[in-house]
């Protein structure tokens, strides 16, 4: 059974287009009935048209095997606290769409998504908030974001750079929280009952994003090098024994061919 990341592990980071293998993959799944969950950060877009994208490039992902943050979003916060909402503009009128309340004067909540291009005056605006008593919340905890060549900081390092500024300790919605995968973990106790932590292998190009805390609560990770990381040795040295993925494939082709 299989936890399955999309960015940079089902598609591609720039084109936006299937990996190698990708399609075959969940076609294999598809056919064998093996239990699987699609699980991605992405918010930029509502999340089924996200969900109609994938399936429009052809990777047949049914509505029941997937799962994003956006889909969970309400069990972190009400629609009627008010929210300073950073991140790109289409994700900013995707919280609007979904009628939450964004304030940029006394905000109960600093809400962060990614974008490549965040200014000074963003961080210090946030700062200003969070040290006003405001709660900090991250929709994911990835580590890198990759975009046109070029790899920016990821939501999990702007959260880790502000708490340490401000003091103020974070909740995450997406991946890794434990929140996110326990409802994963639920939905897939839909396909086939019983099944736990320890039955699933999770997929994925984000080893700290992803891995590592999906690693602590008893699954299997696989790390892909279709995505954030060029080679191995960027990451794996670098991770304590216990941090490190069960296996390593250039991509999901390479996973295809060794089952």
């Amino acid at each position: 059974m299989y936890f399955v990341d999309v960015q940079g592990t089902l598609i591609e980071d720039n084109t936006k287009l299937p990996t190698r293998g990708a399609v075959a993959f969940i076609d294999y799944l598809n056919t064998q009935r093996i239990p699987y969950m699609v699980i991605t950060n992405s918010t930029k877009y509502p999340s089924h048209e996200f969900l109609t994208y994938l399936n429009s490039i052809g990777l047949n992902i049914p509505r029941e095997h997937y799962l994003d943050p956006l889909m969970i979003l309400e069990s972190h916060m009400a629609k009627t606290e008010k929210i300073a909402a950073y991140g790109s503009e289409a994700f900013l009128n995707v919280l609007r769409s979904m009628g939450y309340n964004l304030d940029y004067t006394s905000p109960d909540i600093v809400l962060v998504a990614i974008k490549e291009n965040f200014l000074s005056d963003e961080y210090a605006q946030m700062i200003e908030f969070l040290l006003g008593g405001a709660r900090l919340i991250g929709m994911h905890e990835t580590t890198l974001y990759a975009k046109n060549q070029k790899r920016y900081p990821g939501v999990g390092a702007i959260l880790k750079m502000l708490e340490f500024a401000t003091s103020v300790s974070y909740t995450v919605v997406g991946k890794p929280s434990i929140p996110f995968f326990e409802e994963a973990l639920q939905k897939l106790r839909e396909q086939k009952k019983g099944v736990n932590y320890d039955d699933i292998t999770i997929i994925s190009d984000d080893v700290k994003g992803d891995l590592v805390g999906a690693q602590s609560l008893g699954m299997k990770g696989i790390f892909v090098l279709s995505g954030k990381y060029r080679h191995a040795d960027e990451i794996i040295p670098s991770l304590k024994p216990s941090e490190r993925p069960a296996a390593i494939f250039a991509d999901m082709q390479e996973i295809l061919e060794s089952l």
